[in-house]
């Protein structure tokens, strides 16, 4: 079942995605070479804790960190860890928090220092194609429309392959709602998007084939043929006439626009 929210429950929310928001700045600023996922991981559990919030991730289903960092072949759900980042890799963090008892959820793509352009392109693509998302997310559209857009410019246009497992999804007091929210799809299918519904858009993009995998930690998901994959994703409220982004990726672009470290795909 669809739940669309009241006024009152889209301010808390957009409260809660903000807070990813700026606890993504935070570490956009801290990323550089030589720093652990896991130092990271940690930063980001003080920064929801200081700001009155908890960790939407830690132990979600078992889940055993605060948020999600990917590195290159990882598409989703990679483990922090001691390795520490190297030069040229590229970094998607996913964080959730829970604040007054409503999710916000989002994720970012960062890279340190230059991985060439067809690297760069494919994270501008995947980035360019979560706002060709957002834009369909009006009232009377269908999630198929959603879908499709990210689809077209990524797939049909670009050739990367579109994760089929893994998908956006409905986000309130619960994590995960309906509708599901694919990246791929037809024009005018599934569900009928309404006033104030809340859905976490979340394009997944591999450099190469669509096809992932899993590990056998059960949650790390890899593209099959090694190649990189992008994570963008932004909570959306669905409005009559344009979608309305709950979260706010400008502070984490300033960020990322400021540290030497990181290779910006604007």
């Amino acid at each position: 079942m669809m739940y669309c929210k009241t006024e009152e429950q889209i301010d808390k929310m957009r409260v809660s995605a903000r807070l990813v928001s700026h606890t993504l700045s935070l570490i956009a600023a801290e990323l550089r070479p030589g720093i652990t996922t896991r130092a990271i991981d940690q930063q980001i559990a003080t920064i929801i804790r200081d700001h009155g919030a908890t960790p939407s991730f830690l132990n979600y289903h078992g889940y055993p960190f605060h948020s999600c960092i990917s590195v290159n072949d990882v598409v989703v759900h990679g483990f922090p860890s001691d390795r520490a980042l190297q030069e040229k890799e590229v970094v998607s963090i996913d964080i959730g928090v829970i604040r007054d008892g409503w999710h916000g959820d989002h994720a970012y793509t960062f890279v340190l220092g230059d991985p060439g352009p067809q690297i760069m392109q494919l994270i501008r693509i995947t980035k360019e194609s979560l706002y060709k998302g957002i834009e369909k997310c009006i009232v009377g559209n269908r999630v198929g429309d959603v879908s499709n857009a990210i689809q077209e410019l990524t797939e049909k246009k670009h050739g990367y392959g579109v994760v089929r497992e893994l998908v956006g999804h409905g986000l309130g007091t619960s994590l995960h709602e309906d509708p599901q929210v694919p990246n791929y799809g037809k024009r005018g299918t599934g569900p009928k998007l309404k006033e104030g519904l809340v859905l976490a858009i979340e394009p997944m993009i591999n450099l190469g084939k669509k096809e992932v995998f899993t590990d056998s930690d059960g949650w790390t998901v890899r593209t099959k043929d090694g190649s990189v994959s992008a994570h963008f994703e932004h909570d959306v409220c669905v409005r009559k006439n344009m979608a309305e982004i709950l979260s706010d990726y400008a502070p984490i672009e300033a960020a990322e626009r400021k540290n030497p470290n990181l290779f910006t795909a604007d």
